[in-house]
């Protein structure tokens, strides 16, 4: 809910600290988390996080998911 807040609000650099800390203490992004971490990259043209991001979709098998296929694509698309 932090990371959809700040990518919202116009804190995307804030956003993607607190998914880094959530990271690092072993939580499981959800496909909510993921759509916000892309979010907030293509607010900051962060393309090589947004890449990182878009590896992890793949690997925990959201790529069909089509809000976050959509996220992807924003991401790319604003990168």
């Amino acid at each position: 809910a932090m990371i959809a807040a700040y990518a919202q609000h116009g804190c995307p650099r804030e956003a993607l600290q607190v998914f880094r800390e959530m990271q690092l203490a072993g939580m499981l992004p959800d496909r909510i988390t993921f759509i916000s971490v892309l979010d907030a990259c293509a607010n900051m043209t962060a393309l090589a996080e947004g890449k990182v991001t878009h590896v992890q979709v793949v690997e925990r098998g959201l790529e069909s998911d089509v809000v976050v296929g959509n996220a992807v694509i924003n991401m790319y698309g604003k990168c």
